[in-house]
């Protein structure tokens, strides 16, 4: 049987789950009083340790009223808590040589830290007394309104930045997914403190609070620590609350939209392309497949298109294609940035590209995908942050969390028929093209 966590259960207090997994790691997920999870993942021989506190709300679950409240709770909750201050914070990691940092996205939230095993403690204390005790003082907020604008002019700086949002804007059209992650100046100058508080505490709760550690841990020692933590901080863990569920894969999303948008930003150098659909959802059965796709066309400097638009051709630096999933659908699109007078040209040959991958593609392809793959997907966990994240992703996203040795045995399964199917249902949809540069 594969060694799958059962992620939908258990799902009352007390319950627990354990998995062992490659190379001596062992999984195991426990549901403490008041609904908290607590996912860990013992690694023999590692002597860092990360942990993280998940919440499944993104920017996607803002009302009106809240917009722009889960990128400011981010900034918010380092500027101090009842028993600490912002510098305290600061200072709690500095001084073992760890580090602190928190990541707002469409659909979850977390704050992390990363310390040696032997000082994984204070990181739970700190980590889950912001959480819980956090002030969110109108002074702070004031403050950090003025730093956030500033990241967000930033981000406009970035036609890179600016390019990926109009296109999930495109796509996806008036749907939550297609709002940006950091708001707008307009949302952040208008939203209140007291809307970012109604915010923090609708749902900053035990039953929606996921802890996930990796790398020199024990679970029961964590579970402890998370416990002590919560209750320090005042939450409630008597009410028998089950765990927040998963998000409704099958909910409902709006045709896509096609739509040509061109950004003019005279003070550009190149022009900023990127055509796309609509991708796929994070659990989908063909996720694998989309990756052996994805590193064909566009993941890595053997791929068609950088062979075919820069090697051959010489027409762009930068070119590539991604896949960014969610719970209910996703996106897919290719990249490319170049000097205006090749951008016609270069935009013809993304969209031949993705038309001639329904063509089929090669056994040399195929092999070097999955090598490809396999090879950065190893590399990629081997780092306790890689592997927390991982336990929390897998809890919100994919409701599934398979051993690395199955991971890799399902991409090599992929078939070259596969690649085929999903390309042509990839090139028959409709596309959205945005432009960023100067006036063409």
């Amino acid at each position: 049987m594969p060694h799958v966590l059962p992620l939908v259960a258990p799902t009352t207090a007390g319950s627990s789950v354990t998995i062992e997994q490659d190379h001596g790691a062992v999984i195991r997920r426990s549901i403490l009083p008041g609904g908290v999870r607590v996912f860990t993942e013992n690694i023999p021989g590692m002597r860092s340790a990360t942990v993280g506190a998940w919440f499944g709300v993104g920017s996607r679950d803002e009302t009106d009223e809240h917009a722009g409240s889960t990128h400011f709770l981010e900034h918010l909750l380092f500027k101090g808590t009842a028993r600490r201050s912002a510098l305290d914070i600061a200072e709690a990691f500095d001084r073992v040589g760890g580090e602190s940092n928190a990541l707002t996205g469409k659909e979850y939230t977390c704050y992390y830290a990363r310390v040696i095993d032997t000082d994984l403690p204070m990181a739970i204390d700190v980590i889950l007394d912001m959480v819980t005790s956090a002030k969110l003082d109108q002074a702070d907020f004031d403050m950090e309104r003025g730093v956030i604008l500033e990241e967000l002019a930033m981000n406009e700086d970035d036609p890179g930045d600016v390019i990926h949002e109009r296109f999930a804007e495109a796509v996806l059209g008036g749907h939550p997914l297609g709002r940006p992650i950091g708001g707008t100046p307009e949302i952040i100058e208008s939203v209140s403190r007291d809307a970012v508080w109604e915010h923090y505490t609708q749902h900053y709760a035990p039953s929606t609070l996921i802890v996930t550690a990796a790398g020199g841990v024990d679970h029961d020692v964590v579970c402890g620590l998370v416990q002590s933590a919560l209750e320090e901080g005042g939450w409630d863990l008597t009410t028998a609350a089950p765990p927040v569920s998963r998000r409704d894969p099958s909910a409902p999303v709006e045709s896509v939209h096609t739509p040509e948008i061109d950004v003019v930003r005279s003070e550009l150098e190149q022009s900023h392309l990127l055509l796309g659909t609509r991708g796929f959802r994070a659990n989908d059965e063909r996720r694998n497949t989309l990756a052996v796709y994805n590193a064909i066309l566009g993941g890595g400097m053997s791929s068609r298109l950088f062979q075919e638009i820069r090697e051959k051709r010489g027409l762009t630096y930068t070119v590539y294609s991604f896949g960014a999933p969610s719970a209910e659908t996703g996106l897919f699109g290719v990249y490319a940035a170049c000097t205006p007078a090749k951008a016609p040209e270069v935009e013809r040959l993304m969209g031949v590209e993705v038309d001639r991958m329904a063509e089929g593609v090669t056994a040399a392809e195929l092999d070097r995908a999955k090598g490809q793959i396999a090879g950065s997907m190893v590399l990629r966990l081997e780092d306790s942050y890689s592997r927390m994240s991982r336990l929390g992703k897998a809890e919100l996203a994919f409701g599934e969390l398979w051993s690395i040795g199955e991971m890799l045995d399902q991409v090599h399964a992929v078939t070259a028929d596969d690649v085929a199917a999903l390309a042509s249902d990839i090139a028959s949809r409709d596309r959205a093209v945005v432009r960023v540069g100067p006036a063409r």
